[in-house]
């Protein structure tokens, strides 16, 4: 498999790397979510349930845009809907990736760069990029123009679920094992891709990792306009570990504000939310 993608590899260098080569690849995202609300007698409440679960999935469908050179990109959101939404009886608030993200990745230095946004206030991430051990194979299918290998790999993952009854929190978190499926393209030998995804000979073009989808809607090489790209330098410095820390407590502080919603007592007996990733 290896020699048969250093191939593919060989006959398009010869075209991607004797120019100054640019590319510009758009995203769309989704995700699917699982959310249970029961009303104070323990029936299911339907309406709000299937309202609070339309208002989620919305959040998860997202367009992003990965502007690309040789060995840098930056990974964006595109403008959408605020990130904040009221489902009449409930409040859903979404911590980062609110539109003002910005991922910068330098795959020649491995080395990664995120500004994101936690309530109002800026960070700058930066850490090394994971080193993701992807087993290849020989499937191929057709995204667009190009024909895409299949590439997978494993990982352990903490999945939280919560659980609110009469205002009550009951958080429940477990091991699982997430496997992420990717299809990269040789014909573009770019190792990058969508968000934190890269390591392979060529660009990644869709990932199904859990319950994410990212597909590649749109894809333009070496366009007149280029876009430049720089690594984001504004916000509080932290590395990737503290920024998980402070993450959580922002979670656990929005379900004290679940637990405190009168109105949410009132209509809601209990509610149960999980969350992957």
């Amino acid at each position: 498999m290896k020699k048969l993608v250093n191939i593919l590899m060989l006959l398009s260098i010869g075209v991607f790397y004797g120019q100054d080569f640019t590319g510009k690849a758009t995203y769309k995202t989704h995700r699917k979510s699982e959310v249970k609300i029961n009303n104070a007698k323990g029936d299911a409440n339907t309406v709000l349930q299937k309202k609070l679960q339309e208002r989620i999935k919305k959040m998860f469908q997202k367009t992003f845009t990965l502007n690309f050179t040789k060995s840098e990109s930056i990974y964006t959101q595109n403008k959408e809907l605020q990130t904040e939404a009221q489902s009449g009886e409930v409040d859903v608030v979404m911590f980062g990736g609110g539109g003002t993200d910005v991922l910068y990745k330098d795959i020649s230095k491995k080395t990664y760069a995120n500004k994101t946004e936690i309530s109002g206030k800026n960070f700058l991430v930066k850490d090394v990029l994971p080193e993701l051990e992807w087993e290849m194979s020989t499937e191929t299918k057709k995204i667009g123009n190009y024909t895409c290998y299949k590439a997978t790999r494993s990982k352990e993952e903490e999945r939280t679920s919560f659980m609110m009854t009469d205002g009550e929190k009951k958080e429940k978190k477990e091991k699982v094992t997430v496997v992420t499926t990717v299809w990269y393209t040789p014909q573009i030998p770019i190792s990058n891709g969508p968000a934190m995804h890269w390591g392979l000979p060529g660009l990644i073009l869709e990932v199904q990792e859990g319950k994410q989808t990212i597909v590649c809607s749109e894809l333009i090489l070496n366009a007149k306009k280029k876009t430049k790209i720089e690594a984001p330098k504004k916000g509080k410095k932290v590395s990737q570990e503290k920024f998980d820390i402070i993450m959580e407590k922002k979670t656990q502080e929005m379900l004290e504000r679940f637990k405190n919603n009168r109105k949410f007592k009132k209509n809601v007996g209990s509610m149960s939310i999980e969350i992957q990733g």
